[in-house]
C-alpha cells in the first residue's frame, strides 16, 4: 500500500514539475520566446560553426517551436494530474484495477521524456547544437534533469503493483 501512495506523490510532483514551467513560460513569454529564438537561430557558435541544417530566424516557426514547448508541457501536466487523480480513486482497489489506472500518469510522463529528450535534448542539443553557448547550455542541463525525472518516474509508476 505505501508503494502506491509513493507513486502518487511522485505523479503528483511530477505533473506540479510540467505545470510549473509551461506556466512560468507562459508567465514570460517575451523571454521563453527569445531564450527559444536564441537556440534556433545558433548565434555564437564558435566550435561547431557549421551544421548541416540551417540557423531559424523566422518568426512564425519559432512561435510555432514556443508553442510546441509550451503545448506540451501543459498537456503533460494536466495528463498526470488526472493519471494522479485515477490512481488515488484506485488506491485502494485490486491490483488489476491500480495498474490499469496508471495509463494516463504514464502517458503523461512520456510526454514529458519528449519534450525534454526530444525536444530539448534530440532538436536542440544535437541539431541546433545549443550547447554551444552558456544559455543554451545551462537550458540543455535543466532539460536533462527534467528528463530523468520524468524517465525515472515512468519507470517506478510502471512497475506492476502485486
Amino acid at each position: 500500500m505505501l508503494n502506491r501512495y509513493l507513486k502518487i506523490v511522485l505523479v503528483l510532483l511530477l505533473s506540479l514539475l510540467c505545470l510549473m514551467y509551461a506556466i512560468q513560460n507562459l508567465v514570460n513569454l517575451d523571454a521563453c520566446f527569445s531564450s527559444v529564438a536564441y537556440v534556433l537561430d545558433m548565434t555564437e557558435h564558435n566550435y561547431y560553426a557549421n551544421s548541416f541544417f540551417p540557423a531559424v530566424t523566422n518568426s512564425l516557426l519559432v512561435w510555432i517551436a514556443v508553442g510546441t514547448i509550451i503545448g506540451a508541457e501543459l498537456i503533460a501536466g494536466i495528463l498526470l494530474l488526472v493519471g494522479c487523480g485515477k490512481l488515488f480513486s484506485a488506491r485502494k482497489a485490486d491490483s488489476s484495477y491500480f495498474n490499469k489506472a496508471k495509463s494516463l500518469a504514464l502517458f503523461g510522463a512520456g510526454i514529458g521524456i519528449i519534450v525534454w529528450f526530444g525536444i530539448f535534448g534530440v532538436f536542440g542539443g544535437a541539431w541546433f547544437q545549443m550547447w554551444q553557448t552558456p544559455t543554451g547550455g545551462q537550458s540543455l542541463n535543466g532539460a536533462f534533469q527534467y528528463f530523468f525525472s520524468c524517465a525515472f518516474i515512468w519507470l517506478i509508476v510502471r512497475a506492476k503493483d502485486r
